[in-house]
């Protein structure tokens, strides 16, 4: 039993639980990129391109000598590599701003004056003392 108690306690860390969080988000950020970059960013690239579809950009190589009648071509899509180079730019651009804001924000915690520790009883009353007989 011993075995599976190490396992209940590694699997439900706060770490292993915020990673598995961690990567079920990123998948679905990495979706909405992708249908950013598929959707919104090329076409217009391909509208001033001339109406290039770069999803659709491939390279057919010759069908090799030994190849079956019904071998299907071999393409190179060098499209989808494009979209998803700027699909990774992206997701790269967002997490380097948020590690940047995030930094930002560590960087004020803790340059932030640590607040004056409050005087003991012995001090109040010193500092009492010296008030009377400044008077």
């Amino acid at each position: 039993m011993s075995i599976v108690r190490e396992f209940r306690d590694f699997a439900l860390k706060g770490n292993v639980v915020d990673l598995a969080v961690g990567v079920i988000i990123g998948a679905a950020f990495g979706s909405i990129v992708n249908s950013l970059v598929t959707d919104v960013i090329m076409p217009p690239i391909g509208w001033l391109t001339g109406g290039i579809d770069f999803s659709n950009l491939a390279v057919t190589l010759p069908a090799a000598p030994n190849a079956a009648a019904d071998a299907e071509p071999v393409r190179i899509a060098y499209g989808r590599f494009i979209n998803a180079v700027i699909s990774f730019t992206i997701v790269a651009w967002v997490i380097f701003m948020l590690v940047k804001a995030m930094n930002t924000l560590r960087r004020k915690e803790a340059e932030a004056p640590a607040a004056p520790p409050e005087p003991t009883p012995q001090e109040k009353l010193l500092t009492e003392i010296r008030d009377l007989l400044k008077k």
